[in-house]
């Protein structure tokens, strides 16, 4: 016995003739349609009929004269996501920008869970739904990444010979997942703590004179040169010494990141022909590239130990015995004694360089932001320093760190109010039908917009107010992370391999940070982030430092 099936307003299209013959439950039955149709949640399926409506069993599926519409409520069919209507050329870019992150939010609020949106030419799907949002960034049979997509946001750096920025599909893939999250385990992390926290200290001369000829600085501009400071430090070993005066420059390779990223993020949202240019930015993006390639590839050289003995990856104490990560990375030897081909050893390496400081320089930012702008939280964070020991000469571990819990869930609330990250898109593999009924077209490029999931009403209590005391509940970030609300370094297989030092590095200069000064707003005006820049960063974001003279008792719990 056959039955006509289809999703969409019409069975003239997408519509598939079934044999029912070998069914015997309805579950059953879900199961094999949601195969055929590419339903990204089966058990959501409904069955619809124009003339009976609702049809709940299995012998009113086959007995139904006319084909039967699949849908994943009885109220609604499958429908293609809404979004405003583009204006010719330029699309619905004044619809989202200057301020992306605010009109993401309206246009959520006016549309529903996902829409569709087109700038210059290049149409992107978006979504504040966790439901729909764990589908998007699992990797399996409709969603992957491919980077060498021109419609993803970062096919101006899709380096296919970096974990991070290359196809799930490239060649360079597994063979950098196997090798670069030993890398940068939490024994390495613990293991390169002391460079961590020599390098946060290296900026207390500065803040000692800013304090004293009572100067604010801009946070950003000096959490730009902390953040490449940690990683030049942590993965190739080497001071890039950033502090040397209140207004040393960035080192040249910091600033080519800084310049490389820019200009990628603003190509990406340019109509797609404007990349191919050869003069202008489009031009002077590829030629930051090979500069950054070429300055990279010299500190890579000199930091590998000469005559070093291999490194089995298999042992996890190997490591504990490299100077460093690009070390460790030179050195490291699978079971059959091969290691990472040179193309991919760099690739890598420039990538860990660029999306490690950059996105920690921006979560700084933030920090110290929120220790300014939320009253209480400095005080909170000295107390718990000094009951766990804090006298501005001891050499934090990185299970000291961790064992802080205001510490952590300061760290958690602040990338909750203000996550640095927008990046992460998938591309579909498939047309597939996403939970709430949205049917998206194979080759979309689907983007989970993390800060409107992270703020968002219908997942948190007072979603508005900064309150690191909501993660003082045992298990809560498990909790929140499981259901998609929380995704602060993404989710799945290709989610952030360098968690493990971007959470070390936070916790390490705000204790060496808290424990010295007090940070005071110096702002002028409404504080703005950059919505042409690869992660959300603050522009005009000052503060003072105020070097700290005298300190609060240990609790008595704690003496």
């Amino acid at each position: 016995m056959y039955q006509m099936f289809y999703v969409g307003h019409s069975a003239a299209e997408r519509c598939q003739k079934v044999d029912l013959s070998s069914f015997e439950t309805v579950q059953n039955l879900k199961s094999s349609l949601g195969r055929l149709f590419s339903f990204a949640d089966s058990d959501s399926i409904c069955f619809h009929s124009n003339e009976g409506g609702g049809l709940f069993s299995l012998e009113a599926i086959k007995s139904s004269a006319s084909p039967v519409e699949l849908r994943v409520s009885q109220d609604a069919s499958i429908r293609p996501p809404p979004g405003p209507r583009p204006l010719p050329f330029v699309g619905n870019h004044y619809e989202i920008y200057p301020d992306a992150l605010g009109n993401y939010d309206r246009l959520f609020a006016r549309y529903g869970p996902m829409i569709k949106t087109v700038n210059m030419g290049t149409t992107i799907y978006h979504t504040n739904d966790p439901d729909i949002s764990r589908h998007v960034l699992r990797e399996g049979d409709f969603f992957t990444k491919t980077t060498s997509d021109s419609s993803h946001p970062l096919f101006y750096m899709n380096e296919q010979t970096a974990l991070f920025t290359c196809d799930s599909a490239s060649p360079a893939f597994p063979l950098s997942h196997k090798f670069v999250p030993p890398a940068l385990s939490p024994r390495a992390m613990a293991h390169h703590a002391p460079l961590v926290q020599s390098a946060a200290r290296s900026i207390f001369p500065v803040l000692d004179e800013l304090s004293e000829r009572e100067l604010a600085f801009n946070v950003y501009q000096y959490m730009f040169k902390m953040g490449g400071q940690v990683i030049w430090r942590v993965v190739v070993g080497q001071d890039l010494e950033h502090f040397k005066a209140l207004n040393t420059p960035p080192t040249l390779a910091i600033r080519l990141f800084g310049e490389y990223l820019k200009l990628m993020k603003k190509t990406s949202l340019r109509p797609k022909w404007y990349g191919q240019l050869p003069f202008g930015e489009p031009a002077r993006l590829r030629r930051v590239r090979n500069d950054l390639f070429d300055t990279v590839e010299k500190a890579l050289d000199e930091c590998v130990t000469s005559g070093g003995e291999p490194l089995p990856l298999q042992d996890p104490a190997a490591s504990l015995r490299a100077s460093c990560v690009a070390d460790f990375l030179s050195r490291a030897r699978d079971e059959k004694g091969e290691g990472l081909p040179r193309e991919i050893l760099l690739g890598n390496v420039v990538v860990l360089l660029g999306a490690g400081f950059v996105t920690s320089a921006s979560l700084l930012s933030w920090s110290i932001y929120s220790l300014v702008k939320y009253p209480g939280n400095q005080e909170r964070l000295l107390q718990e320093l000094i009951d766990h020991g804090a006298d501005g000469k001891r050499a934090w571990t990185h299970d000291e760190l961790h064992a802080m819990k205001f510490l952590d869930c300061f760290v958690k609330e602040t990338q909750r109010m203000h996550s640095p990250s927008f990046q992460t898109a998938r591309n579909a593999k498939r047309d597939v039908v996403l939970p709430g009924g949205y049917l998206i077209p194979a080759g979309s490029v689907v983007i989970p917009c993390f800060p409107s999931m992270h703020k968002s009403p219908a997942h948190w209590d007072n979603p508005g107010i900064f309150s690191p005391d909501r993660w003082m509940e045992e298990g809560m970030a498990g909790r929140a992370m499981k259901k998609g609300i929380y995704t602060p370094f993404a989710a799945g297989r290709r989610g952030c391999v360098g968690f493990n030092l971007a959470l070390m590095e936070v916790k390490m200069v705000l204790a060496e940070l808290v424990y010295h000064y007090r940070f005071e707003d110096a702002s002028t005006e409404a504080v703005v982030y950059d919505p042409e820049f690869l992660v959300i960063r603050p522009l005009n974001f000052y503060a003072s430092p105020i070097k700290r003279t005298e300190w609060p008792k240990a609790s008595e719990s704690k003496e």
